[in-house]
This record gives C-alpha cells, structure tokens and sequence, in this order.
C-alpha cells in the first residue's frame, strides 16, 4: 500500500493551490470533515473553530502572505473557504486551544555517522486512526529551481519534507505550559516555509524564531552535516544540537532544560519518555545505512514495552485512539523520501516508497 502523490505545475502560490485544491478536492474535504470531528469530540463549538481558522489565516497573512494564497488557492479549487482550509492546517493550534491531550505520538531519530557519509534518519508518524487516509506525498517548486517534496495531510502545506538544497526536516509535536487559544501563525506553516527558504539548521532557526506561535513542537533539521531539533513554543524557541557522537533523538517531551520546566507531556503523554529511552537503547541499530534495519530498530510496543509503534484501542473514543499511520526516512542526498504506510511492525524491503 502506497500514498497518494501530487506534483504541482504551477509557481505562483495561488494558482498552485488551486490546481492542488482541484485535483486533490475530495481527499481534502473529507480531512477537514475527519477534524471537525475530532474537534467537536475533543470539546469544541463549530462557532469556536471557524474563529480558530479566521485568526490562522489572519496570522498566516500577516508573517507569509504567499502562504495565505496558496491556502485561498486551494480553497477555491475544493469549493472550501479559506478559513476552512486554515483550520486544516492549523489544526495543532486549535487541538492546543482546546487543551486536548492523550497518549501517543511521534518518535524521531537522526544519526550524523561523520564527514562524507549521508545522514541517517527515520520517524514513526503518529496519528488518529479516522485520519489515516488524509496523508499525501506532494512535490512542488516554490521557487524555479528549488524543489520542495514532503508528507503531508490533504490541504495541510508541509510536515516532513526534503528540498533540493539539501535540507530535509522531521517533525513532533509537544505541549507547552504557554500554549494558548490565542491563535498564532500555524507550526506546519513554519515547516513549510523552512522547505521552501532554508538550505542550512540555522537557517531554519532563524525562520521558526520569526514566527508568533500558539502552539509547541518540535522540527528537526538535517543537513549533510549538521542537524539540530528546533524546539518551538509560545514560551521561545530552543536549538538542541545532536551529542558528541553525531546522535540526535526527539520524542514529545522538550529537551532544553528552560523550556522543559513548563513541559506539558509529562502527564498527558509519559509515555514519552519510555520511547525516547527506547530510541538510546537502540543507537546501533539507529544508525544503519539502511532504511529497513533504522525502521526496525524503532520496533517496540506497548504496554510492556515503549510504545513506538502504536496500534488503535478500538474502545476508545477517536480523540483517544492513536495509530503509527507512517515510517519516514530522509534521503537527503537524492532529496527524496523513504515512506512506509504503517507502523515498523509492517516493514520490509519491499514495502517503502521512495517519493
């Protein structure tokens, strides 16, 4: 089983949301029906939501004007409203808003094995299972000559991602003591603009500082040589750089030590910490030049082991049910992306889509 892809035609940021809007119209419909959804069960009004979206959108125009038109673009094309397109992507700000929590999420490795060899990286992308089917593969030129390829959710401009510059980017999200209802510039905005602008770590720091946020998370930047997880909140931005040993690892929890005081995970989601354990446990493993035997060694599930790869508690409702939907590796050298639908659980050779 594979995702769907799209490659857009068109530069100008209108035009190449509406042709994405267009072709990409149902898929993107039925995402937005699956967060409203998962909003209303989390505790939110539709009066609340669609403010939620407006203030996203007016954020996202006020810090990345183009951004906002492509968002427009694809509304046009899927016979939406802006707003309803920006709730899409602001949807870590709005489930922040609601104060929703529950136990699940992405872990994510990154090995820098020494000068001359290509960066080792992988991720488990965790998510709800009613939303299995909004992820996609979309390449796009945001610019003539630069390429943007990432993993995203129908409607949403980016999550994780390589471009031709060679810098490609993970993605985790976290949950911070400071995040608010006051609705900030969307944090899949940021990883869209660090894929469209940036071809080094502090390139991509300097980009997540420039933004008002509302929301946590955490993006990892990786480079040929260098990597750094850029942790972002309403509270500041923090660069943790990879151990002595080239070894970087992120689950949901804030790793620097200012930030980490007013961490929220701690008691949403401990088991976190379990799984990033996990992560140090298997370095070895982590660090194979191979994207299968990277995606194994994250193998492990809960309850009486770390819960990397997650499987969906049928008895629970959607706000409470978490499924590992993907497995990512980035092929920085090649700009282009290894992804497995499921867990680390399903993988072999023969199972990975190189987009």
């Amino acid at each position: 089983m594979t995702f769907p892809t799209f490659t857009s035609t068109q530069i100008d940021p209108r035009a190449r949301g509406k042709e994405l809007g267009t072709h990409r119209s149902k898929a993107i419909r039925a995402n937005l029906s699956g967060y409203s959804d998962l909003f209303t069960v989390a505790g939110a009004t539709a009066t609340q939501v669609r403010a939620w979206g407006e203030a996203a959108l007016e954020r996202t125009a006020e810090w990345a004007p183009h951004l906002a038109e492509e968002i427009a673009g694809i509304a046009g094309g899927a016979g939406l409203e802006p707003w309803q397109v920006a709730v899409v992507n602001a949807r870590t700000e709005i489930l922040a808003a609601i104060d929703a929590t529950g136990e699940g999420e992405c872990s994510t490795s990154v090995v820098l094995p020494g000068a001359g060899e290509a960066p080792r990286t992988v991720q488990t992308w965790d998510w709800h299972d009613h939303l299995r089917d909004a992820p996609m593969l979309w390449e796009l030129e945001p610019r003539p000559g630069h390429v943007v390829r990432t993993f995203t959710e129908a409607g949403a401009l980016a999550k994780i991602g390589v471009n031709t510059g060679g810098l490609g980017i993970h993605f985790n999200i976290l949950r911070h003591d400071s995040d608010t209802a006051d609705l900030g510039v969307p944090v899949h905005l940021i990883a869209r603009r660090i894929l469209d602008e940036a071809t080094t770590v502090a390139e991509a720091a300097d980009i997540a500082r420039s933004a008002t946020v509302s929301a946590s998370t955490v993006i990892t930047a990786v480079t040929s040589s260098d990597a750094a997880s850029i942790e972002i909140s309403p509270a500041g931005v923090a660069v943790i750089p990879p151990e002595p040993d080239g070894v970087l690892q992120h689950c949901n929890h804030f790793l620097d030590p200012a930030l980490a005081k007013d961490e929220r995970h701690s008691t949403d989601r401990p088991s976190t910490y379990v799984r990033f354990q996990h992560l140090r446990a298997n370095i070895e493993g982590l660090s194979s030049d191979d994207h299968t035997k990277r995606a194994l060694a994250m193998l492990s599930h809960g309850p009486d082991d770390a819960p990397v790869c997650a499987h969906p508690d049928q008895t629970m409702p959607i706000n409470q049910r978490w499924e590992t939907v993907a497995t990512i590796a980035l092929d920085l050298v090649g700009a282009r992306l290894r992804v497995h639908q499921g867990g680390p659980c399903q993988v072999t050779e023969a199972t990975w889509q190189t987009f």
